[in-house]
Formats: structure tokens, C-alpha cells, sequence
């Protein structure tokens, strides 16, 4: 029996976790839930322990790549065969994750949902969709392979990946980056295309101008990463 891990980074979530937290419930009651809050200011980590999950509350706002690692160290400790990435602002729709369960069958490492495989409901302004196919475009030539979301935080994970991103996981804007590094080190990566839908509340931190600002600052990490030397997947079971 697979051992299942749901990992959800969450910053200032309140209004919106308790519907995620429901929803995945009610796909799966035998679900392990883990809310990573990345040093919330409002009552995040209470809505998730009232709705009986595990929660762990980090001392300070580490960014998204410093929680999701924090969630993929708690796997690995724990020995969990798979983990699922669920982000907490209600895009993700909880009977999708069987698509991305059934994407490991092929003996892939990272399963990634993809919103550009097939007509999605989700969209997103104009600045973030160039900046979104310009990373496409350059992953893609990087590894030789067509990956068409590398922003998409909707991703399973298998056990030797867990132990991988436990210990090398980019810390700022990490999507992109992850795909690069995944991918250059041996890994099986794999879309399937997943259905997404708009914020259940409030508004996403990337506007447009910081959408210029991160298409940036990914590429050049992107750059930098190929020059890193990273452990070879035959290291990791």
C-alpha cells in the first residue's frame, strides 16, 4: 500500500485553507495532511489544527521554497512513498491528484500538473503568460525535453525524489528551478494535464510588475544552475 503525503505550503491562508483542508478530506478521509505555515501573521496554523491536521509552523516567513522543503524533510523523516505538493489558495482541485498518482505508473520520479497540456479554466494576466512560456521555452531547450508548466505547484513526488529535494531545494521562486535541477540530475519528470481553477480568496503575490521581476531572477538562476554539480538520481532508492 502506498504511503500518501499531502504538503501544503501556506502564508496568511486563513480564509482559504478551511475549504482545501474540507475538500481534500472528502476525497480521500485516510489522507496524511501536513500545513507547512511559513510564519503566517494571522490565524493560518489555527484554522488547520481546528480542522485536525498536522501543522508545521515555522518562526519566520522562509518563502515558498523554504516551506515545501520543510514539508519534504518531514516526508523523507517519515518515510513516506509519495508526496503531493497542494498549494493553499484553493487552485487545485483534490480528485485531480488521481491524475497525478496514475502518472507515476510509467516509473517516473516527479509527477507535474499542467495547465497548457489541455484547455484549462485557468488564467492568468498576459505579463505572467509570456513570462510563464519564456521559462517553458528555455527548460525545455535545457534539458531536451518539452515541460509546458514549470510554475505549477501541483506535483507528486516519489521516495528517492523526496529524499533528493529534502536535501537540494531552491529557495526563492523554486518551481522552475526545480524542474532544472530534477532533470539535469537523472530524474524522470512527466506532465499530465490537470484542470485548475482561479484563488478561492484574496490575490496572488506575483502582480505584474513582479511578474517581470521573476521571470528575471528564474533565468538567471536557471543560468547558474547549469553549472552546479548535483548528486546523480542512481544515489537516492
Amino acid at each position: 500500500m502506498t504511503h500518501k503525503i499531502v504538503i501544503i505550503p501556506a502564508f496568511n491562508e486563513e480564509k482559504n485553507l478551511p475549504n482545501v483542508l474540507l475538500e481534500l478530506k472528502k476525497y480521500d478521509p485516510s489522507l496524511h495532511i501536513v500545513v507547512v505555515d511559513d510564519g503566517s501573521s494571522d490565524r493560518t496554523a489555527h484554522v488547520a489544527r481546528k480542522l485536525q491536521v498536522n501543522v508545521l509552523e515555522l518562526p519566520f516567513n522562509l518563502g515558498i521554497g523554504g516551506a515545501v522543503q520543510t514539508g519534504l524533510k518531514y516526508a523523507h523523516k517519515n518515510g513516506f512513498d509519495v508526496a503531493i505538493q497542494v498549494d493553499a489558495d484553493g487552485q487545485h482541485i483534490p480528485s485531480e491528484i488521481d491524475k497525478l498518482l496514475e502518472g507515476f505508473r510509467d516509473g517516473s520520479d516527479v509527477v507535474i500538473g499542467s495547465r497548457f497540456i489541455e484547455d484549462s479554466e485557468y488564467r492568468s494576466s498576459m505579463m505572467r503568460n509570456i513570462g510563464i512560456k519564456i521559462i517553458a521555452l528555455v527548460n525545455s531547450l535545457i534539458l531536451g525535453k518539452k515541460i509546458t508548466d514549470n510554475t505549477s505547484g501541483f506535483r507528486a513526488f516519489n521516495r528517492r525524489a523526496i529524499s533528493f529535494l529534502s536535501k537540494n531545494y531552491p529557495i526563492d521562486y523554486p518551481e522552475p528551478e526545480t524542474i532544472i535541477i530534477l532533470g539535469r540530475s537523472g530524474f524522470q519528470l512527466k506532465e499530465v494535464p490537470v484542470k485548475m481553477r482561479q484563488r478561492m480568496s484574496g490575490e496572488s503575490s506575483i502582480g505584474a510588475i513582479a511578474s517581470i521581476y521573476f521571470m528575471i531572477k528564474v533565468l538567471l538562476a536557471i543560468f547558474i544552475d547549469i553549472f552546479k554539480q548535483y548528486e546523480e538520481v542512481s544515489n537516492y532508492e
